[in-house]
C-alpha cells in the first residue's frame, strides 16, 4: 500500500499495490502494522457496507463527537463515488479544510479518515457499494453530520445530489 497525502492533516489516499497474474489480482488493503508505523489508528471495532441503488445519492457529510470519534477507511467496491472530507478539529492546522477524490474499485484507492472530520461522498454511477473499516463502534448519541452544502465549507460537488436523506439535508448551519 502506497500513503499518499491528502492535505488534511491525518488523513491519506492510499492506493492499492496489486498482484497481478492470470487469475487477476491479489492487493492488500489493510494492514495494521503499517498503519500504526504511520501513527494511524489501527484498530478495528467494525466493518459496514452501503449500498446505493441510484447515481444522485449523498450520504453525508457524518462523524462522531468525543468520547466516540471513529477513523476510518472508505473503500468503493462496485461503482463510483465522490468522496468529501472535513478537518472539523478545531486544534488542527487544517481546520475546515476539505478534499475530494473518485474512488473505485479500477481506480483502486481507500481514504483514510481520521477522527474529528466529517465524511461523505455522492454517488457517481447506480448500484455502489461503499466498504468502511471503522475504529470505533457506532454510537448514536455522539452521531454528528455538517450539510453538504453548508456556505462555510464551501465543498464542490462535480453534480446536485438527487437522493438525499432528511436528517442529511436538515443538518444545521456549522458553527466553529
Amino acid at each position: 500500500m502506497k500513503f499518499l497525502e491528502t492535505g488534511i492533516e491525518g488523513a491519506h489516499l492510499i492506493e492499492l499495490e496489486p498482484n497481478i497474474d492470470e487469475r487477476g489480482f491479489f492487493a492488500r488493503s489493510w494492514s495494521q502494522e503499517e498503519f500504526r508505523s504511520r501513527g494511524l489508528n489501527a484498530d478495528l471495532s467494525e466493518c459496514s457496507l452501503s449500498f446505493n441503488r441510484r447515481r444522485g445519492t449523498l450520504r453525508g457529510m457524518h462523524f462522531q463527537v468525543a468520547p466516540h470519534e471513529e477513523a476510518k477507511v472508505v473503500m468503493c467496491i462496485r461503482g463510483l463515488i465522490y468522496d468529501v472530507i472535513v478537518d472539523l478539529r478545531k486544534n488542527s492546522g487544517t481546520h475546515l479544510k476539505w478534499f475530494a477524490t473518485e474512488l473505485s474499485l479500477d481506480k483502486g484507492q481507500l481514504l483514510y479518515v481520521p477522527e474529528g472530520v466529517a465524511h461523505g461522498f455522492l454517488t457517481l454511477e447506480d448500484d455502489s457499494y461503499i466498504q468502511y473499516q471503522i475504529a470505533a463502534s457506532y454510537a448514536p448519541e455522539a452521531a454528528r453530520g455538517v450539510r453538504w452544502n453548508d456556505p462555510l465549507l464551501n465543498l464542490e460537488w462535480p453534480e446536485p445530489p438527487t437522493v438525499i436523506s432528511d436528517r442529511d439535508r436538515d443538518f444545521e448551519d456549522y458553527e466553529p
